[in-house]
């Protein structure tokens, strides 16, 4: 059997003969805001890798965009057919039905939240086709679930293993 994903430098690289990945996202905080953490699952034809993260002061909607922003960045290779799974209609109708072009456009002016995470996204996104597609959270999908598992773990994490969310903590009063 061909293997789908190979190791450098720490992220995971498709090979050239791949073009369609699928990723499953989902994001926790505790106390909203509070320690936060994300989980990912990336799959490409049989192959699945996890991640997920956790922060020591965060919101839920940082953790689901963060959530995408790392599935994004664990592949390097470009052009690919992404289709994103995500409970969180904040990050799907953002992108589905061009809330961010109107926030790019404005500079996110009035206050939009998340700028610095949104602009990130924005910029991994020239990298790909990007569908997102809105799944209902803690229902019957398995991969959706298994992403609240990873999330909420990571949250729940012990205090030194728990990073700084600098795009939150350096805005909060």
């Amino acid at each position: 059997m061909k293997r789908l994903w190979t190791i450098d430098h720490g992220l995971w690289t498709l090979p050239m003969s791949s073009t369609n990945i699928t990723i499953y996202t989902d994001g926790s905080a505790r106390g909203n805001p509070g320690p936060g953490g994300y989980g990912v699952i990336l799959m490409s034809g049989a192959h699945r890798k996890e991640l997920s993260q956790g922060y020591k002061h965060t919101t839920n909607n940082r953790m689901e965009l963060m959530a995408v922003i790392a599935g994004l960045k664990a592949s390097k290779k470009e052009g690919m057919n992404v289709t994103i799974y995500s409970d969180s209609q904040y990050v799907v109708k953002a992108w589905e039905e061009g809330w961010l072009k109107n926030w790019i456009k404005t500079n996110f002016k009035g206050g939009k939240k998340n700028p610095d995470l949104w602009w990130e996204f924005y910029e991994l996104s020239k990298k790909h086709t990007i569908k997102f597609k809105w799944v209902k959270g803690h229902a019957d999908n398995p991969y959706n679930n298994r992403c609240d598992e990873l999330a909420t773990e990571a949250a729940d994490g012990s205090h030194h293993t728990l990073l700084h969310d600098e795009g939150y903590e350096g805005t909060a009063t």
